[in-house]
């Protein structure tokens, strides 16, 4: 807790539930070897959950930088051989899904955009179906309970037992001082539908924007 003296930082004690802080760091997109060693260099120093680049990127319109692809996964293997991280990266569809794993990942997330097309998630749980996979599923990029409900069950339904919730905020038109709304009554909503469902938060959107405005 932060004193009324800005210069430093009292720390009080406090009484928390027991927790396992998973920390996953890394950069947006995996866009040379030399950018991905150097981060991960780095984050050697932090004991990480995952390792997480982003191999294959949704974007909103065409032309822009979409991902190094089947590149992307040899320098992520080459990491791991190097630094033994946890590797992790975005799929959204079969194709994702089989390259991946063929590349040893064995933790993936479902991006917002994919979890908000049921036909989307459907394609990835079936391509999951049977293996030990742990998925992460983050909110669909509009505040729809039902859709995220949904994604996490098709998950179940393919047998997929390692499933985290990942809240990341929900996009809006009107950008005020969030990148994304946190409407943080949804992930507690989520957890009321599922008691023992593992949900953690990503900052990156939800932190506000650079100017504060």
């Amino acid at each position: 807790f932060p004193s009324h003296d800005n210069r430093r930082c009292e720390l009080r004690k406090i009484t928390m539930l027991p927790l396992e802080l998973k920390l996953i760091a890394g950069p947006c997109s995996a866009e040379s070897y030399e950018q991905l060693r150097s981060v991960a260099k780095e984050l050697t120093y932090y004991n990480l959950f995952a390792f997480r680049a982003g191999i294959w990127k949704p974007r909103t319109q065409p032309g822009a930088f979409e991902g190094a692809g089947e590149e992307g996964l040899k320098w992520m293997q080459d990491i791991h051989a190097e630094f033994n991280l946890n590797l992790l990266t975005e799929v959204a569809n079969a194709t994702h899904v089989e390259q991946a794993l063929s590349y040893g990942f064995n933790t993936l997330w479902i991006g917002a955009r994919t979890t908000s097309n049921p036909f989307s998630v459907q394609e990835l749980a079936d391509a999951l179906k049977g293996s030990s996979t742990t998925v992460l599923i983050k909110n669909p990029t509009n505040p729809d309970l039902k859709l995220w409900i949904g994604g996490i069950e098709r998950l179940y339904k393919a047998g997929i037992a390692n499933v985290i919730a990942v809240h990341r905020g929900f996009s809006t038109y009107d950008k005020q001082k969030y990148r994304n709304l946190p409407n943080w009554q949804i992930p507690i909503a989520l957890r009321a539908e599922f008691p023992n469902l593992e949900i953690i938060c990503d900052p990156s959107h939800i932190a506000g924007i650079v100017t504060g405005k």
